[in-house]
């Protein structure tokens, strides 16, 4: 009888103990819980703004090693850590950080100039020349666009886009009056209201 209440003292002494310890373990948790990142806040929690698009290239402003950024602003009452370290509870109108978005790397070179230029002074190595090729350029001028088989052959290429810039960017296309955008979720559409059924 001894050892079966000694035995059930122990049992109960160790409920106890894991009890203390479930509920310690869990409000250290919640005590020591960190803020997370502005950068790591999830869809619906922050809004970034549209960027300052350039008129001549059709392209983010800030565009630069085919990435731009965008200044974000996280819902109210959100709270996170800035990039410095200190911890911020947004109203909604405050930039609490800056999203990286992809662009097109641009530097000047028209697609519509290109393909003009190949296929009315291609025989001159114009195109060449307006690409950056003064090489190939003065080869075709010397030769008559490889008497006119070269002249094709880099209308074809230029047209299909396949021998661009030599700097490496990508040509300026012309979108006739409007940007056009590929459609997807993002945070905007995410945010908005949902009409039902």
């Amino acid at each position: 009888m001894a050892s079966s209440r000694r035995l059930q003292l122990c049992l109960r002494s160790g409920f106890y103990s894991l009890l203390f310890y479930f509920i310690y373990s869990h409000f250290e948790v919640v005590l020591t819980e960190e803020v997370e990142s502005c950068d790591d806040l999830k869809l619906g929690q922050y809004l970034c703004k549209d960027p300052k698009i350039d008129e001549s290239t059709q392209e983010p402003e800030t565009c630069k090693d085919m990435t731009a950024w965008v200044e974000c602003l996280p819902a109210p009452n959100i709270s996170c850590r800035l990039s410095n370290g200190t911890e911020f509870r947004f109203s909604g109108e405050e930039v609490g950080f800056n999203k990286t978005i992809p662009c097109r790397n641009v530097s000047g070179y028209s697609y519509k100039v290109a393909v003009a230029l190949s296929l009315f002074l291609g025989w001159l190595g114009a195109d060449r020349f307006y690409l950056g090729y003064p090489a190939l350029g003065l080869l075709k001028f010397c030769t008559v666009g490889f008497c006119g088989i070269g002249t094709l052959i880099d209308f074809i290429l230029i047209a299909m886009q396949i021998v661009g810039p030599a700097d490496g960017s990508d040509y300026i296309v012309d979108y006739y009056g409007a940007r056009l955008t590929r459609l997807s979720i993002t945070n905007e559409t995410y945010r908005k209201p949902h009409l039902s059924l």
